[in-house]
């Protein structure tokens, strides 16, 4: 099987993180967000992932390499020339996508994190002999987003509401979709949507069905969201395995520690937290609800709350950083500082406080 992961644009949302590197690489629960869905992909029998991307193919293939030969499995790129939406990519890798069995292909929204549920959906997808499937997740407030409307029974799908006023329910399109070769031919080479324009087409010959997704589901491509996405995957993973998580009188609800991070006397971590390789948290240190990437050092009894910490970045002694704080790669925070949601570029140093949001140069 064959998979198209839409990895489109530059990441504007995830700035300044996405300075450094592209979008699908930067690391959620101490992993590339990309290699979660490659690696699910390749469990349940994937053996080719082509990228739909428009800039950087290079840094992404190079750094992919490795887990080609580590997972057994063959990622290739398909570029842009133009952004071409997220049907138009289909068209364009069509000759990467199609195979000799005619067997359906996978396409992800690459910033979807959840229990993918891939096996479930090949199994409903050969159940209803339809010719796309595609996976919704309940939300509790549907206003916000396209609302997919089907039959209970078989999950046929009638219609898509965009951003209803009034209630017409509250099942969402998931960005993960299994899809017949056959659905190529009704997708032109242009700039064209596959939520707009391809599926109430394929809709509309009854041939679409939606299947609810197992589990949790995030969309993490900003930073609030991928806080709670955080939690959520921990969560998930406390159930499903949880001997990946850190234990120990300092640690509180979920926590995901790498091997060769260092962590000081007297800390309180927890909840949903996650520090990357090669960090070292000084004593006296409190984190909660936030990511730590590969080699920040966070000094003495600094707190971190609800912020995600660049690369190689230092957080001072006593210093204060809350409120959804994005410091980009190798930023560094002096002693004693605060900082209330500030966004701050790579190579900076924090020397006075940020007392309300603000975008740092």
């Amino acid at each position: 099987m064959k998979a198209l992961i839409l990895v489109g644009g530059f990441g504007t949302r995830l700035r300044p993180l996405t300075l450094s590197v592209p979008k699908p690489l930067v690391e959620f629960a101490n992993k590339p967000m990309i290699l979660h869905q490659i690696e699910a992909l390749e469990a349940v029998g994937v053996t080719e992932v082509v990228l739909a991307i428009n800039y950087q193919p290079e840094v992404m293939l190079n750094f992919l390499k490795e887990f080609e030969t580590k997972l057994g499995i063959k990622i290739t790129c398909s570029q842009e020339t133009e952004p071409l939406g997220t049907a138009g990519p289909l068209a364009l890798a069509r000759d990467k996508l199609i195979d000799e069995n005619g067997e359906p292909f996978f396409v992800l929204n690459s910033d979807v994190i959840s229990e993918y549920g891939f096996k479930e959906m090949i199994a409903f997808h050969k159940a209803h002999g339809g010719e796309a499937s595609i996976m919704v997740t309940k939300v509790d407030e549907p206003s916000k987003y396209g609302v997919v409307v089907m039959e209970e029974s078989t999950g046929r799908v009638e219609k898509f509401v965009e951003k209803p006023k009034i209630f017409v329910g509250n099942k969402i399109n998931a960005g993960i979709y299994l899809l017949n070769p056959s659905v190529l031919d009704g997708i032109e080479l242009r700039p064209t949507s596959i939520e707009k324009e391809v599926f109430p087409k394929i809709a509309c010959e009854k041939k679409l069905y939606a299947m609810v997704l197992p589990g949790f589901w995030m969309d993490i491509g900003q930073p609030k969201d991928y806080i709670t996405g955080l939690r959520l995957y921990l969560d998930s993973l406390r159930k499903r395995c949880s001997t990946k998580l850190a234990t120990g009188s300092h640690i509180v609800g979920n926590v995901l520690v790498d091997e060769t991070a260092k962590i000081g006397e007297g800390c309180l971590i927890g909840p949903d937290v996650a520090i990357g390789p090669g960090c070292v948290v000084e004593s006296g240190v409190r984190l909660s609800r936030c990511t730590v990437m590969r080699g920040v050092r966070v000094k003495k009894h600094a707190c971190i709350s609800s912020s995600i910490i660049g690369w190689h970045s230092t957080v001072g002694q006593w210093a204060r950083v809350e409120n959804m704080t994005i410091l980009g790669e190798d930023v560094h925070v002096c002693d004693e500082i605060y900082s209330n949601g500030g966004v701050v570029l790579p190579h900076k140093e924090i020397k006075s406080s940020i007392l309300k949001p603000e975008i740092v140069m």
